[in-house]
C-alpha cells in the first residue's frame, strides 16, 4: 500500500446537472436525516485541484427529494427555518468530527 493510499478519503462523487445542463462534480461528505427529511453535505470538486485550508472549502447542502415515479433528485433548501435547522445540525457533525 503506497503513502497516499492510507491518508486519501475517499468520498462518492456525485454527478449533479444544473438548468442548464451543465455537469458539476461534488464529493458526498455526509448524509444526514433531520425529521424524516435527508440532506445530502457536499463540497465542490476544484478542477484546478488547488489545495485549500479546510475552512476555506465551501460545502453545498442539498435536501434529498422524490417525484411522482420515485426518482431521486436534490434540491435546494428555500426555507429559511429549515435551513437554519439543517445547517446546525452540520456544524454540531463538523465540531463531534463523527462525519
Amino acid at each position: 500500500m503506497s503513502h497516499d493510499e492510507i491518508f486519501e478519503e475517499d468520498f462518492p462523487i456525485l454527478v449533479l446537472v444544473d438548468d442548464e445542463g451543465v455537469e458539476h462534480q461534488f464529493e458526498l461528505l455526509a448524509e444526514m436525516e433531520i425529521e424524516d427529511d435527508v440532506y445530502r453535505v457536499l463540497v465542490p470538486l476544484n478542477t484546478e485541484e488547488e489545495e485549500l485550508e479546510e475552512e476555506e472549502v465551501e460545502v453545498v447542502i442539498l435536501k434529498v427529494v422524490n417525484d411522482e415515479e420515485g426518482n431521486e433528485f436534490l434540491s435546494d433548501i428555500e426555507n429559511d427555518e429549515e435551513w437554519e435547522r439543517v445547517a446546525d445540525a452540520w456544524q454540531e457533525l463538523v465540531e463531534s468530527g463523527d462525519f
